[in-house]
């Protein structure tokens, strides 16, 4: 059973939304937060001594970094997005999950990219924008995520609302909707949980001393807590 209350599901929601972010786009076109260890040392560990080993990991990346220009940083860890994501030639880690499911797959458009677009749609959303990506990128895949987790904790905010209009005899008609722990904790296991360690693998043989490889890692332990406290 789920232990996690409105708040934990929102600061759920707001770590995914950066990571989601943070993959999609290089640095030199998002937030450059992860250069700053003072950013870390208040990023949530949700009581996860895998999710601090991350978290200090990133730390001590970005404290290494300190004495550096920052936009020499921003851009050498753009270059590093750009060979690990994107190419050319190829991508050396590609952050598509069709492309992490089956040893050898080549093409970056397969069944889970249709899987992840019929979540998508059934949530009310479609991937969109400058990114231009499969709807099976990662970033995706941790925003839609993130969506879930701030409709969660939406979910639970008006489970309490509801039960105090119910108290005063009035109607709590339209305040019921909810998204399950359960179908949150399936997602998570069908999709970016399931495969996110390829990539991480991937990552690690290509920039084992980079800052990616780092996030990737967060990204999983966070998941993987996150499946722990839904129990």
């Amino acid at each position: 059973m789920s232990t996690l209350d409105a708040n934990s599901w929102k600061a759920l929601a707001d770590v995914y939304a950066f990571l989601g972010n943070s993959l999609l786009r290089p640095m030199s076109q998002t937030a450059d937060a992860g250069l700053d260890a003072s950013f870390w040392s208040v990023f949530p560990d949700f009581e996860s001594e895998d999710v601090a080993h991350a978290i200090d990991s990133l730390a001590l990346w970005a404290e290494s970094r300190r004495g550096e220009a920052r936009d020499a940083v921003v851009t050498d860890v753009s270059v590093e997005y750009t060979a690990l994501f994107v190419g050319p030639p190829s991508p050396l880690a590609p952050p598509w999950e069709t492309m992490n499911r089956r040893e050898g797959a080549t093409v970056g458009f397969g069944e889970p990219t249709f899987q992840m677009r019929e979540v998508l749609r059934g949530l009310g959303l479609e991937a969109a924008g400058p990114s231009n990506q499969y709807e099976d990128h990662l970033g995706i895949e941790l925003l839609c995520l993130s969506e879930m987790c701030r409709r969660r904790a939406w979910a639970l905010d008006m489970a309490s609302t509801a039960r105090e209009v119910a108290a005063r005899g009035e109607s709590v008609d339209g305040l019921s909707r909810e998204l399950s722990s359960e179908e949150v904790a399936t997602y998570i296991d069908e999709h970016p949980l399931g495969w996110v360690g390829t990539l991480e693998d991937k990552a690690e043989t290509a920039r084992p001393d980079g800052y990616y490889v780092r996030l990737l890692t967060l990204a999983r332990s966070l998941m993987e807590r996150h499946k722990a406290l839904l129990g």
